[in-house]
């Protein structure tokens, strides 16, 4: 088995995908004709995103949509970088509202939290050092 894609339920796909190409630099590998799935290219794992009809469509029972009015949920993804201080502000410059601002761990790690245009919780940090 391969963890292989995140799906994030959102309101407008496109907006979303236009979103992470600017906050993170994530190229769109796929957008339907319909626009109401896409996916970006991160690596190994795909960031995907469904429209949330498409979500009411696939689930009998339903689910809770993200309010950006609301406090996050408790899941994050987490973007590791070494330009940590200036990828940050171009995810702010983007639209990505700070959470918490940039701070560095006991392990000396760099961690600071922004809220993606749909509300979903992003972590920013440098990589873990191993020594």
């Amino acid at each position: 088995m391969q963890y292989r894609y995140t799906i994030l339920y959102v309101a407008d796909v496109k907006q979303s995908l236009d979103f992470y190409h600017k906050a993170f630099g994530f190229e769109i590998k796929f957008i339907t004709p319909e626009e109401d799935y896409g996916e970006l290219l991160t690596g190994e794992t795909s960031i995907a995103f469904a429209s949330l009809q498409l979500g009411n469509s696939n689930f009998s029972e339903g689910f809770e949509a993200l309010r950006l009015e609301k406090k996050p949920i408790g899941v994050e993804m987490a973007f590791t970088t070494e330009e940590i201080e200036a990828d940050f502000q171009k995810a702010v410059e983007a639209g990505a509202s700070i959470f918490e601002p940039i701070k560095e761990k006991a392990w000396g790690q760099k961690v600071g939290y922004v809220l993606d245009n749909n509300g979903f919780l992003i972590e920013i940090c440098t990589p873990i050092s191993s020594s």
